[in-house]
């Protein structure tokens, strides 16, 4: 079979371990043009019936799964999308960083030991550890702040499936674990996934920001970043994601929801995923100071 092909069989695979999937290119990004404008706030293929959003489009369907695929006859992957039920642990081993290792040292330090869990092998050689979150709880995507090497992916983000190819090479599972289902997060390391405590506030009580008030507010500052242009992307991306962090120091809006949507509009503009989520973290981190 072709790459193709391999890549819809296996994430018809993922579709009956109960996952929700999508197609990827060869760079492991959303491979089917948006339909929109920029500046649009369509979240999916469930609102406007087009392609072309992202985890927006994934989907356990196995027929829409394939007529995705024949949208995209140069698909070599696809993604997993991230959320309650799973949250990734991406440990990169690459120009001197070391996940592995990381997690390890955290390991003991703490005191948890590291779920065995499904763990899919990457081809420059680190790991995707697949795991769980008790209910309710809200892992916000990260890069970088439980640990050098250490990336986390969850709501709106989505993991790389075993049998994509990647430019670097295949993305396999664990041949010792196999497929299980994803184990709970240790208590221990998922408080360094989740924000820190929210600081103290003055006695005097802060009014409430209307809940269609936050909703424009970051409507806004996503369309920021959806118009700029090659040149001012990340300057815009940091102004964004810092006015944004505001509402969530202030208490008016939970982290998960800022992180996901400027990250996603970023992409959409040309800026890498990394990057574009290392700017917010950094916006986040100046906020805080």
């Amino acid at each position: 079979m072709s790459n193709h092909d391999n890549a819809l069989a296996a994430a018809l695979h993922a579709i009956e371990w109960g996952y929700e999937v999508f197609p990827l290119s060869i760079n492991k990004t959303p491979i089917i043009k948006s339909p929109h404008d920029k500046g649009h706030n369509c979240q999916g293929m469930h609102q406007c019936g087009a392609p072309g959003h992202g985890v927006g489009d994934a989907t356990s369907d196995p027929e829409l799964i394939r007529w995705l695929f024949d949208q995209a006859p140069k698909a070599v992957g696809y993604g997993i999308r991230c959320g309650a039920r799973l949250v990734g642990l991406d440990l990169d081993r690459k120009e001197g960083v070391d996940g592995v290792a990381t997690l390890n040292r955290l390991a003991g330090r703490h005191g948890f030991d590291v779920p065995r869990t499904t763990t899919v092998c990457t081809p420059s050689g680190g790991f995707h550890l697949w795991l769980a979150v008790p209910g309710g709880t809200i892992v916000p995507n990260s890069v970088g702040k439980v640990g050098p090497g250490i990336d986390v992916r969850s709501s709106r983000g989505y993991l790389v499936g075993p049998g994509s190819i990647g430019r670097k090479g295949e993305y396999i599972l664990h041949p010792k674990t196999g497929y299980i289902e994803p184990q709970p997060i240790p208590e221990q390391l998922l408080t360094l996934m989740l924000p820190p405590a929210s600081r103290p506030q003055s006695n005097r009580p802060r009014a409430a920001m209307p809940v269609n008030g936050v909703s424009r507010a970051l409507d806004g500052l996503v369309r920021v970043v959806l118009n700029s242009t090659e040149g001012n992307r990340n300057d815009r991306l940091y102004w964004a994601a810092a006015k944004a962090w505001e509402h969530v120091r202030d208490g008016h809006v939970a982290a998960s929801d800022v992180e996901g949507p400027l990250v996603e509009a970023a992409i959409r503009v040309g800026l890498g995923a990394g990057e574009a989520a290392r700017t917010v973290a950094s916006a986040g981190r100046g906020v805080a100071a």
